[in-house]
Formats: structure tokens, C-alpha cells, sequence
């Protein structure tokens, strides 16, 4: 073989100056540079898993255990990591908001501590945030708002205090919203309500003040909701009539608030509710004969509420019990 023309090796040399960033067939050196901080942070747990120089793998050696990565002309970047259930031990490793190209960031179920860095918003490819399990404090960063890709937000099961930010109802493509189990105070932003592809929002085992009449009291409020968990918080107030526009409603879990009046017989018209929790309130009066009727009403709660006697529940009742899997996605 011939030698190389020389304005072929100045470009050879010349390029990986300009563009410090990119390794030609190689990961990109920002990304390489973010996964070996995370590695130093997150300790021996994952190190042993972590081999190579490459995150993204060379030669025989494989990508490193949990990082998905794909190419991008002539360099790879990093798209998904996922380090769950390994008890990793500290505060949230901020380097991770360096890796630009995530569309999944899962480190759930670990003991990672502290608060989640403001600069979570520079991740504008994420889809999926879970991080649920863990032990993270301080508030919920409104600027998980500006994360316009995201779909699934798992954030259940920590210590958040303080105010669910309004900036989440900016986010149009967030389909399922997992805050329960914390310390989050205040009210539910109204904004959220308008979420074209919210299916899922739970909220429960939390300080939340209000009522669902302030919530839900705008026209085609939760278009596409299912599943509707309010539980175990400090609302107020009645169940308002205009629940019924809610038509893809499944589950309405009200349980354990300080919620009163009637129940208003248009939530009978839901065509597809299938469970509704409204024990350990004040509810009041008698439950309309049209829940009675209704063809997909399994199972009705009522207990523990100052209903007139002779008030029936309606299916088999045993104590919830919350499984693993019903957060798997």
C-alpha cells in the first residue's frame, strides 16, 4: 500500500483537535468522561460490572452493565442507564446530567440521597425518569419541567417535602405521574389537569391540602386519565359532578382524606369505572341506585363514612396491597 497523501494525515491530526469531543468508531469523550464520575461516585457495586475503557464497549469487551448506547455518525453516545436494586449509597450523582442523549435514566430502588440537581432539565431526550425507591430529599426541581420528551416520572417512595411544582403541567407527552409516598404538602397544580396523555396520577400517602372541585373544575379536565389515586392525604370538600366528563376514568381511590356530602349520581356515568375508594371520609347520605347497576363497578369501598344505614359496598373487599410489579413499566 501506498503511503497517505500528507493532507490526508494533517486532516488526521488536525480533527480530533477541533472536535475534542468526538473518537472516530469511538464513544463520545463527554459521555466517556460522565460514566467514569458516576462510576467514582457510585462506588464498588458497580465497578466490578464496569470494565473497560469504553463504556459503550471495544473489542470483546461488552457496554458496560446497564448503559445502552447507539451511533451517531461516526461516534456512539450514551442512551440509557439503568443501575437498580444494587444499594448504591449517596448522594445522586449529578454527573449523570452531563450524558445529553438519555432517553431512560433508571436508578431505582437504591439508597441514593439528597436532592436531584436543578440541572436534571438539560436532559431534553428523556423519556423515562425513575427513581423511585431511593431516599432523595428537598423538592421535586421544577425544572424537571422543561424535560418536554418525558412520558414516564417515577418519583414515588422517597423523603420530597415542599410543593408538587406547577412546571410539571408543561410537560405534553407525560403519560404516567408516580408521587405517592413522600412529604409533599400544598395542592395539586390545576395545570395538570390538562395534560393531554396523562393516564396515571398518584399522588397518595402525602400532606396534600384542597379539593377535587378546584382540581377538576376546568372543561375537558384529564381527557385521558385512568387511573386517579388521591389517598391518604387532607383534602376537603365534596366529589363534584363534573368527574363524570372524566369518561376513560377506571380507578378513583379517595380513600382516607377528609372529604364529605353526598355522592353525586352522575359519577355513576362513568362508562368504565371499575374501582371506586371512598372509605375513611365523611361522605353523607345514601349511594344512588345507578352504581348498583353499573355493568364494570367491581368493587365499591365505603366503610368508615356517615352513610344512612342500610348503605351496601359492592364486591369482595380485602386489605391493598401494593406489588413490585405493578411499577414495572
Amino acid at each position: 500500500m501506498g503511503r497517505l497523501p500528507l493532507s490526508l494525515w494533517l486532516i488526521l491530526i488536525i480533527l480530533p483537535l477541533l472536535f475534542p469531543d468526538v473518537a472516530l468508531g469511538k464513544t463520545l469523550k463527554r459521555d466517556v468522561k460522565a460514566l467514569n464520575e458516576i462510576k467514582a461516585s457510585l462506588g464498588w457495586r458497580v465497578v466490578y460490572s464496569w470494565v473497560g475503557d469504553d463504556p459503550c464497549g471495544e473489542g470483546d469487551l461488552p457496554p458496560w452493565s446497564g448503559v445502552t448506547c447507539s451511533t451517531q455518525g461516526d461516534y456512539r453516545v450514551v442512551t440509557e442507564l439503568e443501575v437498580y436494586a444494587v444499594s448504591i449509597v449517596g448522594p445522586f450523582p449529578t454527573a449523570v446530567t452531563n450524558l445529553l442523549d438519555l432517553t431512560r435514566l433508571d436508578l431505582h430502588n437504591n439508597k441514593l440521597t439528597g436532592p436531584i440537581p436543578p440541572q436534571i432539565g438539560r436532559l431534553k431526550r428523556l423519556k423515562i425518569l425513575n427513581l423511585r425507591w431511593n431516599k432523595l430529599q428537598d423538592v421535586i426541581p421544577p425544572e424537571i419541567g422543561e424535560l418536554k420528551s418525558l412520558t414516564h416520572l417515577y418519583l414515588s417512595f422517597n423523603n420530597f417535602k415542599g410543593e408538587i411544582p406547577a412546571e410539571l403541567a408543561n410537560l405534553p407527552e407525560l403519560r404516567y405521574l408516580y408521587l405517592q409516598e413522600n412529604r409533599l404538602t400544598g395542592r395539586i397544580p390545576p395545570g395538570l389537569c390538562f395534560l393531554p396523555n396523562l393516564q396515571h396520577l398518584d399522588v397518595g400517602n402525602n400532606h396534600l391540602v384542597g379539593t377535587l372541585r378546584e382540581l377538576t373544575r376546568n372543561e375537558g379536565c384529564f381527557p385521558a386519565l385512568r387511573n386517579f389515586y388521591l389517598n391518604n392525604n387532607y383534602l376537603t370538600g365534596g366529589i363534584p359532578s363534573q368527574l363524570a366528563n372524566m369518561t376513560n376514568l377506571e380507578i378513583l381511590y379517595l380513600s382516607h382524606n377528609k372529604m364529605s356530602g353526598a355522592i353525586p349520581a352522575e359519577l355513576a356515568r362513568i362508562p368504565k369505572l371499575t374501582f371506586l375508594y371512598l372509605d375513611h371520609n365523611q361522605f353523607s347520605g345514601r349511594i344512588p341506585d345507578a352504581f348498583y347497576k353499573h355493568p364494570f363497578l367491581k368493587e365499591m369501598y365505603i366503610e368508615g363514612n356517615s352513610f344512612r344505614p342500610g348503605v351496601k359496598p359492592i364486591g369482595f373487599h380485602r386489605v391493598l396491597e401494593l406489588s413490585d410489579s405493578e411499577f414495572i413499566f
